[in-house]
């Protein structure tokens, strides 16, 4: 059973008719007694980072999130929901995250090293470099094209961290992950196959169902 985590600012829609295709069993909840008991969590998220840590402590899951991440449970974080796995974010002022990725979260600079500028959103279908193949999660992707949308990047120092990387200017961090803590910056469910593979790869390989 994967429970997805529910603070208002989710891509539910799309990431559960994703499980309901690859035939896994899921639930939602949008309080630690509604998700209690599950094999894995997915937190979705679209959105602004400061709205999102807030929704996520009135809803009480920060230490919910934290303490299962310790129980060794798998967790798979998504856009927005893979930017709050960091330790802070400069959006809408500097921001502390869950702190369970080092590294934080800024904004496109928007000129490239040249001084040319570059579109801001980070937008549409990019390739993935992958760094890291024997990854359970990475079982049957290669470097493949996925859907991206953002406006703010990882920055990380420990390229340990780094699964996947896309190029936009810059290296950006396309799927991170740390023992059973893993995440995308682009959106699994939108991205055909290779989506669709790297969720199945979480929801029967790194869940001990």
């Amino acid at each position: 059973m994967i429970g997805i985590i529910d603070y208002g600012m989710g891509n539910l829609f799309s990431v559960s008719k994703a499980l309901e295709r690859l035939e896994v069993t899921y639930k939602l909840g949008d309080r630690p007694s509604d998700l209690e008991g599950c094999d894995g969590y997915i937190l979705p998220g679209v959105g602004a980072f400061p709205d999102a840590m807030r929704a996520l402590d009135e809803h009480g899951l920060i230490p919910f999130i934290k303490q299962k991440v310790a129980e060794g449970i798998p967790l798979y974080g998504i856009c927005l929901g893979m930017q709050l796995l960091f330790e802070s974010s400069e959006e809408g002022g500097e921001t502390e995250g869950l702190g369970l990725f080092p590294g934080r979260i800024v904004r496109f600079p928007g000129v490239d090293n040249q001084g040319r500028s570059y579109k801001v959103p980070h937008m549409g279908w990019n390739q993935l470099n992958i760094k890291q193949q024997a990854q359970p999660l990475l079982q049957g992707v290669g470097e493949d094209y996925v859907y991206f949308v953002h406006s703010f990047v990882a920055k990380t120092e420990e390229e340990r961290i780094l699964y996947a990387t896309a190029d936009y200017h810059l290296d950006v961090p396309a799927i991170v992950g740390q023992d059973n803590v893993v995440a995308s910056q682009f959106h699994p469910e939108k991205s055909g196959e290779p989506g669709m593979q790297l969720l199945e790869n979480f929801c029967k390989v790194m869940v001990k169902q």
